[in-house]
This record gives C-alpha cells, structure tokens and sequence, in this order.
C-alpha cells in the first residue's frame, strides 16, 4: 500500500520531536531571544536619564527588541535543528529504512521540509512576539517603545519570525548535501554566521555579496537604514527576496541530492 502524504508527515513530526537536541535548540532559541531583548531594554531603560536629547530622538527601540547578540544564537539554533533532522538520520543508517517503506523520496523530503518550517516558524512567531512584547513592555516606563503599528515594528517582527524557517531550511539543504551531523552543523554556521563577515561592505560587489546572504538581509529588515553601518544599504524588497530564494533554493537542493544519490 502506497503511503499516503499525511501519513509521511506524522512520521516526519515523530522522528524530528524524537531528537534530544531539537528540544534543547528550541529552548535556546526561546531562552536566548527574549533574555537578551529583556537585557538590551532593560539596559537602555536604566540609562535612559544620562540619555542627551540627540540620543534619545535617534533611539529605536526595535534593535531592542532584537538585539543581533541574542538573534545570532537564534540563527545558530534553527540551522543546527535543519541539519540534524535529515543528516542525523543519514549518520544513523534509518534513513535506508525509510526509503525501503517510501521509495519516493522526493515525497519524503517534501514531508520533511513540510514539517521543519512549519514547527520552526510557530517558534519563530513565539520568540519574536514575546521579544517585541517584552522589550516594549520595558520601554514604555520612559516613553521609549513603539507599537505594532509603529513604523518598521510589524516587519520586524514578521522578518524575525520567517528567520528561523529560512535558517533551518538552509540547515537542511547543507545536512542533505554533507550527510554527517558534525561537518553540517559546522558548514551551516559558516555559511549563516561568518560567511557575512568576509565580505567588505564598503565596496559596491562586495557588499552586494554580503547584502545577498540570509542574516544580513534580516538585519536590513529589522533595522533602521540611516544608523545600519552599510554604505550600499540593501532596499527591503531586495531583502524580502534574498529570504525568499535561500531556502527554496536548499529545498531544491535537498530533494535532488537525495534523489539521486544512494543512501
């Protein structure tokens, strides 16, 4: 009897929560992004006073509500969760079993992509709703934070939202690619942490190199272009895009390395 899509998808939900570390990634990533919201506005709400008024009309308070510190442990978080869930189960040998019961592996990634954005994305929505709310929460005592409607504040929230899904898909596309949970986990980092700091942002191609990798595009979305130490500033449709072709590119890339390569 031939599997039916659902049916892969519970499969693919049971193994992905059957890993320790998916649990202990999405507790960092949970930890790590509103502690250090919670950190970065309680800082400048300590030191609001001492503030000079220039300061204080230049203040945005969404770079309190997702400091790069603290998203940066969120990046290297929702990669690693990618990586493990399909190179994990290469290093163990399951995924032969896997595709002995559903010979379409195409379907198989599918169901895996499926159910690693989805999860990563209702996370995703819970860290960056709680960091906003918190970080404003704390502000609001000196007049400092900002709505919702407040201006860049809802595309910050919903960037930092679809950021764990495009690094965990990322995370997926180089576990498929590399097939040991070490190295992917190791190539993955590279790619999302220091890859953007190889790049020299004051030169035009460079910087467009470095305005076309997935962190530094959420940066633009996040933050205020006027104080961003870029001179080539990234346009925010062009941001949009980079988030959009990254992990649709790994998915693809996932799919035709499994399919044509033996397990």
């Amino acid at each position: 009897m031939r599997a039916r899509f659902r049916d892969l998808l519970a499969a693919e939900w049971i193994k992905l929560w059957s890993l320790r570390s998916t649990y202990g990634a999405l507790a960092l990533i949970a930890v790590s992004a509103v502690l250090f919201s919670a950190r970065a506005a309680l800082g400048d709400h300590h030191n609001w006073p001492d503030y000079p008024a220039e300061r204080r009309a230049a203040f945005d308070p969404i770079h309190d509500a997702f400091p790069e510190e603290g998203w940066l442990f969120v990046v290297l978080a929702a990669g690693a969760v990618g990586a493990v869930m399909i190179a994990g189960e290469y290093a163990s040998g399951q995924i032969r079993s896997t595709f002995l019961a559903v010979p379409d592996r195409r379907a198989v990634v599918t169901a895996k992509v499926t159910v690693l954005a989805t999860v990563m994305l209702a996370v995703g929505a819970v860290a960056a709703s709680a960091s906003f709310w918190v970080s404003q929460t704390i502000l609001a005592d000196r007049d400092a934070g900002t709505s919702i409607g407040g201006p860049g504040a809802l595309r910050a929230v919903v960037a930092s939202t679809l950021l764990l899904p495009v690094c965990a898909l990322i995370g997926f596309g180089v576990g498929a690619l590399v097939r040991h949970t070490a190295p992917a986990v190791v190539i993955t980092t590279t790619l999302l942490l220091l890859a953007p700091l190889a790049f020299d942002i004051d030169r035009r191609w460079t910087a467009a190199i470095h305005n076309a990798l997935p962190v530094p595009a959420w940066e633009r979305l996040v933050g205020n272009p006027y104080v961003l130490p870029n001179l080539h500033v990234a346009t925010v449709p062009g941001s949009w895009a980079v988030y959009a072709a990254w992990p649709v590119a790994a998915a693809l890339l996932a799919a035709i390395v499994v399919h044509r390569r033996e397990p």
